[in-house]
């Protein structure tokens, strides 16, 4: 074997070892996100090993890729709440070669490499089979978002928040879990009402199945302890002043999901709405939730979701256009869903 060949079998055997993914790092020359070639030695620990289809561009993957937020706990690390892909090897029972699985959460792209790669290694009990009725895109235009939007639904309906109480408030409802949760709402029969920032996107909204657009103005700013009762229920991504002004609006016995904190962490609230209304304040985490949660939601969208949401809802980008993307959805410019085509040109 002469050199040239010897080297272009190095070269190939180098290629075969190697993928291509967004990397986070930080070290002396600062923090940093940029597409590039990883060699799957830098893949974590886990049983099961998944050649990535897609992904998709969430606010928590926003703040990982810019830095903005300290979500990424260990470097160097591929950010990525969600993936969906093909079981590759694996050595656990529960799942074979050719499966198609999903994961969300878990803490995957913030201590475990995650999605915005093109291979992936997790570990099966955060793993659930994709459901029948979505193909793998489908599944990541859902992802996190519509999945929490889909765990708050649930929360209001085990609560006794039913269609027939009265109005449903979503806020942040140009993002995608308020996208989705429109869409969920709608399709169930609640009326709903929008509150966003951008009015000029209410007949988005309201194509989503909003029954009314308000500005989030609103509800932003300092309110009061208690305030004219309107909403049987309120899912809220926002937190702050707009979830203390939404339970200090929601009616005797309603129930307030939150699952997000876009205004900020604080709540500042009084307790009036919960002792005297009799309110719920609901708490939902998608990161950690169980595998039976999981699939309850996951079915639950299954039967609710048609085709066509999908079409409204989302954008379909590829890696090398992720960096630029992360930047313009924390800055408030990306409606709904972003879907990351991992293994697209």
């Amino acid at each position: 074997m002469n050199d040239a060949t010897t080297t272009q079998s190095s070269t190939e055997t180098k290629a075969q070892n190697t993928f291509s993914g967004i990397l986070v790092n930080k070290d002396e020359q600062g923090y940093r996100a940029a597409l590039q070639q990883i060699d799957q030695s830098m893949l974590p620990e886990g049983d099961v090993s998944i050649n990535v289809l897609y992904s998709t561009l969430n606010y928590k993957d926003g703040l990982a890729i810019t830095g903005k937020s300290p979500v990424v706990r260990q470097f160097p690390l591929v950010p990525g709440i969600d993936l969906v892909g093909v079981v590759e090897h694996s050595d656990s029972a529960d799942f074979k070669v050719g499966n198609v699985v999903i994961n969300n959460g878990f803490g995957v792209g913030e201590k475990h490499s995650g999605g915005l790669a093109q291979k992936a290694r997790m570990k099966s009990e955060w793993l659930i089979p994709l459901p029948a009725n979505f193909s793998p895109k489908q599944a990541m235009i859902i992802g996190t978002a519509g999945y929490t939007a889909m765990l708050c639904v649930l929360a209001l309906e085990k609560n006794g928040v039913t269609p027939e109480k009265g109005e449903v408030l979503v806020t942040g409802a140009n993002g995608g879990v308020g996208s989705f949760a429109i869409s969920i709402l709608a399709k169930l029969g609640y009326t709903v009402v929008a509150s966003t920032g951008r009015l000029d996107e209410s007949s988005y909204l309201k194509a989503l199945g909003a029954n009314e657009v308000i500005h989030r103005d609103t509800l932003s700013g300092q309110g009061k302890p208690l305030a004219k009762e309107r909403w049987a229920g309120v899912i809220d991504s926002v937190g702050s002043h707009t979830l203390a002004n939404a339970c200090a609006s929601t009616k005797y016995g309603g129930t307030v999901a939150a699952c997000g904190l876009a205004q900020g962490m604080d709540f500042p609230a009084s307790v009036a709405p919960f002792i005297l209304r009799g309110v719920t304040l609901a708490g939902i985490d998608s990161v950690m939730r169980s595998i039976e949660d999981r699939k309850e939601a996951w079915q639950r969208l299954s039967d609710i979701l048609e085709p066509s949401v999908f079409d409204d809802i989302a954008q379909e980008i590829n890696l090398e256009q992720v960096v630029e993307a992360a930047t313009k959805l924390l800055d408030g410019e990306i409606r709904g869903r972003v879907v990351v085509n991992v293994q697209g040109e």
